[in-house]
């Protein structure tokens, strides 16, 4: 799949949130700021998918 300059900058924001989401959760387990990481990770990953589902249907040079 190719895909623009504008997708990948996209995606790359998105996977740098979810990384450090996961990360704080990974080092502070057992916690409750913990679990709050890991559900927002959850949630960036979802909101991760429907920004780049919506470049590709409207970005011509993606779709």
């Amino acid at each position: 799949m190719k895909t623009c300059h504008r997708f990948t900058r996209i995606r790359t924001g998105y996977e740098q949130d979810i990384q450090y989401l996961r990360s704080h959760s990974e080092r502070h387990e057992g916690k409750p700021s913990a679990k709050a990481s890991a559900k927002h990770a959850a949630g960036a990953k979802r909101a991760m998918a429907r920004a780049l589902n919506r470049h590709y249907e409207r970005c011509p040079e993606c779709g």
